[in-house]
């Protein structure tokens, strides 16, 4: 327990400093990194769905990096779709998996689509949301504050960006 918990923790520093970046290729390297921690935690916490999600949410932000097409955003919303149906048909999980692979969905169309910074910060918001929702339900403290961390990270660069506009 002590180790998903530091995974988690991991996770939680960066994204935080993830969402902070202007640049999107930085904010999707730094990113990956958290989503592979957070993935890791969440395995270890036998939550799968966000395992899943996060997994495939850390290898499409490398592969976005140099490979934004169609076929790739294609493929990572088949990869989620696919993993949804297993769970729900074959392991029988919980109807709370619909909300930790609306909230993987969410992400997916944005790191591909999306090539603002800000864009990205708005568009992740209800993604967020979404998370924070599973992280409570399946019982993960630093899914809880990861996802409470990428809120309030969220909500003070659009502040700041909108302080920045006006003056």
């Amino acid at each position: 327990m002590i180790v998903a918990e530091a995974f988690g923790a991991l996770a939680v520093i960066l994204n935080f400093i993830g969402y902070r970046q202007n640049n999107v290729d930085r904010y999707l390297l730094i990113s990956a990194f958290g989503l592979a921690a957070l993935s890791a935690h969440f395995f270890m916490l036998d939550a799968m769905a966000a395992g899943v999600g996060t997994s495939l949410a850390s290898l499409r932000n490398f592969i976005a990096l140099k490979n934004r097409n169609r076929f790739i955003l294609f493929l990572f919303v088949a990869a989620n779709i696919g993993f949804l149906i297993y769970e729900w048909f074959v392991l029988n999980h919980g109807a709370i998996i619909f909300i930790a692979y609306a909230s993987s969905l969410i992400f997916t169309v944005g790191s591909i689509v999306l090539r603002s910074a800000g864009k990205i910060r708005r568009y992740f918001l209800l993604a967020e949301l979404l998370g924070l929702i599973y992280a409570v339900s399946v019982g993960s403290i630093f899914g809880t504050v990861f996802n409470i961390s990428n809120l309030i990270s969220i909500l003070s660069k659009i502040h700041a960006e909108k302080h920045t506009q006006k003056a």
